[in-house]
């Protein structure tokens, strides 16, 4: 799979759901979703792999003002994983109803902010048990991360305005270096091609997250890939 194939895509509703069912496919997976909320624009947005039958009863039972799986990243900088949400009421009646339709509580929710109020969350969930979570949710997890800031990105500049707004002024070498981290170089292997010490990447790399309002660098590397500042390789 080409997960930055989102790169020269036209947008569309198929688009977001095929790329999140890639998603699911390639890194194992039962689904996925993304949700955001693009103020600039006036829009809200939404993609699932869930079957209809669940986001049916979702809706209809009103369970997103329940769901602590959203309202928890909504206030969060950094990965929610769902192990660690407190069991009450509203944690048992959403994932007592999501057990019905095969939705397992095994998930994590990555949450991704944008400097103009946009914000967004992309969830993925698998029925394993807790040791097989937890060691596929480290391997995976920084790339998620850049697909989460991608897939994020790439939607809210589906507004016209937003797409003017989002100009981060960001140096040549610091697009450079995000460019060598895309490719996946390390730190060191950069510092040794451009013949800059390791530090003066770090302090380009942070410069660049700060910039781009990332938490990570795989952040913001899939933020950058996503405003065609660089390439996916």
């Amino acid at each position: 799979m080409e997960l930055f194939s989102l790169h020269d895509a036209p947008r569309s509703d198929e688009l977001y759901a095929n790329y999140l069912s890639d998603i699911c496919e390639t890194f194992g997976f039962d689904d996925a979703a993304y949700a955001g909320i693009n103020p600039a624009g006036g829009t809200m947005h939404a993609y699932v792999t869930y079957s209809e039958e669940w986001q049916n009863h979702y809706q209809e039972q009103g369970l997103h003002n329940l769901d602590p799986t959203l309202h928890t990243a909504m206030k969060s900088i950094a990965p929610v994983d769902w192990s660690r949400l407190s069991r009450d009421a509203n944690f048992r009646r959403v994932f007592n109803d999501a057990s019905e339709f095969g939705v397992s509580e095994r998930g994590t929710t990555i949450p991704i902010r944008g400097p103009y109020g946009e914000f967004g969350m992309l969830s993925v969930t698998r029925d394993c048990s807790e040791q097989e979570w937890k060691k596929q949710r480290r391997s995976v997890m920084a790339e998620l991360q850049k697909i989460a800031s991608h897939v994020h990105d790439h939607v809210m500049t589906s507004a016209p305005i937003t797409r003017f707004l989002h100009h981060p002024n960001l140096s040549k070498r610091e697009i450079e270096i995000l460019q060598w981290i895309a490719a996946g170089k390390s730190q060191q292997d950069i510092a040794d091609i451009l013949n800059i010490s390791n530090r003066t990447v770090e302090v380009h790399l942070r410069s660049s997250r700060n910039k781009l309002f990332a938490l990570t660098t795989a952040q913001a590397v899939g933020r950058a890939v996503g405003m065609d500042l660089i390439y996916p390789s």
